[in-house]
């Protein structure tokens, strides 16, 4: 027996849902006595659930049914309490219930709260369940292109490709309620290759047997290998299932290109600092009433969060949620709250923006601005960049930039590198910041890396790669080679006058041919530095 959470009649557990429709008229079991004879012993009822099959079929057949869910029920409520029926149809015929028994109806149960949902973070609690949800990507919008594939149920297999904090997680489990698919998510950080085959495996057992068709979410795609991504290449060409990855990363280098060309590559926008802030409206609407109010959590700080995210959803909640559990603190400022979510800068060290900081830093010091190198430096550093991932740039700076301008520069940075390795944070930050701005101030010479480049390129011209080394050049280690002519008409260098001999030494075929040219740096003319000379000249 179970009691109705409406009523708090008792009713068979089996027949619960019938009761409940009935509006709590039938199927309402009447209390047994607990009085008895001295002596006599009665056994506790059983759950018909721990009853064996013919025990419940009998227990159901002994129970009265009504033809009809609205007959009226031969059993009586008991205990003296009204049926929702029965208050009905007292207001119908004018009779007001008497305050007493509308006081005595049992209030409802309040639902209860998953614990997982309860523990998860802002974020996930804010995730969108639904395409309308989706903030700033026009892909899932009214006119959107991927939209309209959902709604035609054509979704093809993609690469979903963005910054972080998107959406492209979510958007994959909203395809998947929608279009009603089996959705099966994966990570490339956890998940084998032999875990996708069985995955695989169930996919095509699924579609077999019940034609229901299988999603297969890869997160973070690009960490598999491109031999991994092989495992792909069979169950996508056909149709077991619909592969949708995700990747921060350019899939024109991450992704194997035969998977590739077998799936449509969707880019998701950037979110501007107006939907993240919509988004973070939502969060407060919905999720305010949990949190002691806080007038430091205002508009205000608001528009800083989204501005600070930086275009990440999944950030801005994250400090949303910070912002409200630290503005519980006694003697909590919005400065002092400011400067405690702003300790750790928004910076993805495995994503495009760690190779993009990397590059303006590279390009400033080429460009000679000390300021701007200084300033990418300070915020690769302040938001955990490997030191010595930067002292590795500097050592290629020194030959890719200033070369033979000053050849000091070299020594200089692989010196940095040593110091950081033996050092550390916090002190070689000086030592980075030292090579930076010399490096900065400068004078620059690419004379080196491009004669190298062409050298490279004449490489790729026909037949040059395999020139022949003239023979008076070549190695001599054997009886044989030396026989053959061999290095003997070679000419040492060192036992001439100024070691300056009449001697080739390219092949043949190249005689003459200069790759190292005479100048320093090239020889074009930026017309914006001709339009700002002449408005200075300008009275």
């Amino acid at each position: 027996m179970v009691s109705c959470p409406i009523c708090g009649n008792s009713v068979p557990s089996l027949k619960i849902n019938d009761h409940i429709d009935s509006n709590c008229e039938n199927f309402i079991e009447e209390p047994t006595s607990s009085t008895g004879e001295p002596g006599s012993s009665q056994k506790t009822p059983v759950p018909s659930f721990f009853q064996p099959t013919s025990s419940r079929k009998a227990a159901s057949q002994s129970i009265p049914q009504s033809d009809s869910p609205s007959a009226p029920s031969p059993l009586r409520p008991v205990n003296g309490k009204r049926t929702i029926t029965h208050e009905k149809e007292s207001v119908l015929n004018g009779n007001k219930p008497d305050q007493d028994e509308v006081q005595s109806e049992p209030h409802p149960k309040k639902p209860k709260v998953n614990a997982l949902q309860k523990a998860a973070p802002l974020a996930e609690r804010m995730r969108p369940r639904t395409l309308d949800e989706v903030c700033g990507q026009e892909l899932v919008g009214p006119n959107g292109v991927l939209r309209g594939l959902i709604e035609q149920d054509r979704v093809p297999s993609m690469i979903l490709w963005g910054h972080a904090g998107t959406g492209k997680t979510t958007i994959a489990r909203v395809i998947a309620s929608i279009v009603g698919s089996r959705f099966v998510e994966i990570n490339s950080t956890s998940t084998g290759v032999a875990e996708c085959k069985k995955i695989f495996a169930e996919a095509r057992s699924e579609l077999g047997l019940t034609g229901r068709k299988t999603i297969v979410f890869c997160d973070e795609i690009h960490r598999f290998s491109k031999s991994q991504q092989d495992v792909f290449l069979g169950p996508v060409e056909s149709g077991q299932i619909t592969l949708i990855g995700a990747t921060t990363e350019n899939p024109s280098f991450k992704v194997q290109s035969a998977l590739l060309s077998r799936c449509r590559t969707f880019t998701l926008s950037k979110l501007s600092d107006e939907d993240v802030k919509s988004i973070l409206d939502r969060a407060l609407r919905v999720e305010g009433p949990n949190y002691s109010p806080s007038s430091i959590v205002d508009d205000e700080l608001i528009e800083y969060l989204a501005r600070f995210s930086d275009g990440d959803a999944r950030t801005s909640l994250n400090l949303l949620e910070l912002a409200m559990d630290l503005s519980k603190r006694p003697g909590m400022t919005k400065e002092e709250l400011k400067r405690s979510l702003t300790k750790t800068l928004v910076y993805d060290r495995a994503g495009d923006q760690h190779y993009d900081t990397i590059s303006a830093f590279h390009k400033s010091i080429r460009g000679s601005d000390p300021d701007a190198a200084l300033y990418y430096l300070a915020r690769m550093l302040q938001s955990g960049e490997d030191p010595l991932f930067i002292a590795r740039r500097l050592v290629v700076v020194a030959s890719e930039d200033i070369g033979l301008a000053d050849n000091s520069m070299l020594p200089l940075a692989i010196a940095t590198h040593s110091a950081v390795e033996k050092i550390g944070l916090p002190e070689a930050r000086i030592n980075l910041a030292h090579a930076t701005v010399a490096m900065a101030l400068s004078k620059k010479s690419t004379r080196v890396y491009r004669g190298l480049n062409n050298t490279f390129a004449a490489l790729g011209e026909p037949g040059v790669a395999g020139l022949p080394v003239p023979i008076h050049l070549r190695n001599a280690p054997t009886r044989l080679m030396k026989e053959l002519g061999y290095g003997k008409e070679y000419k040492y260098n060192p036992n001439y006058l100024n070691g300056q001999v009449v001697q080739d030494y390219l092949p043949e075929k190249l005689l003459g041919r200069k790759f190292l040219e005479d100048r320093d740096l090239g020889t074009e003319i930026d017309p914006d530095l001709i339009a700002q000379d002449e408005q200075h000249l300008e009275p």
